[in-house]
């Protein structure tokens, strides 16, 4: 056992506390991420804290220390862990294709077609088209931006439709 006196900043003073202690701080970093690997990277990271400060910190204080430092560093990851989480939600990154380049310019070729299709419709159309498919509004909620009865969204985007269907038909062939 050690004793109050003796200075962490002894090897073999150091050696003895962490073997007193390391399962037991490995244990409750286990519980508080569920990890055994993380939670082993942390007791890891807590002790080198410990062994930078040996000189600061009391031999019956260590132990404290010691677990209050590898809280701290648990909940500083799971607030940068949130803090990426925002951030990718906010800016998603695009993922590299493995797709064969033949696929890549089909898929080019048809979005140009879908553009112009989109532009060969009438102003009326292509503006309910846009608002219901791309930005998701209700029929309702278009008729009430235009100015126009619910009927008249239907007949619009009813016309959109036809003519892109038309239009895709053409393709096709």
């Amino acid at each position: 056992m050690l004793k109050e006196k003796d200075s962490l900043c002894k090897d073999t003073i150091f050696d003895s506390f962490y073997r007193e202690n390391s399962q037991s701080l490995h244990n409750f970093m286990f519980y508080r991420c569920g990890d055994k690997q993380r939670a082993l990277d942390l007791v890891q990271e807590a002790f080198i804290k410990l062994w930078d400060k040996c000189s600061e910190v009391s031999l019956n204080k260590a132990k404290s220390y010691l677990f209050q430092t590898a809280n701290n560093l648990f909940l500083n990851e799971a607030r940068h862990e949130k803090v990426v989480l925002e951030y990718n939600k906010l800016h998603p990154v695009k993922e590299s294709t493995q797709q064969d380049p033949e696929f890549i310019l089909r898929e080019k070729e048809f979005n140009e077609k879908l553009q112009n299709a989109i532009a060969n419709l009438s102003d009326g159309q292509r503006e309910v088209f846009l608002l219901n498919r791309i930005d998701g509004k209700k029929y309702k909620e278009i008729a009430e931006m235009l100015g126009v009865s619910t009927k008249a969204v239907e007949k619009r985007m009813m016309g959109a439709l036809k003519k892109l269907r038309e239009e895709f038909e053409y393709f096709r062939r």
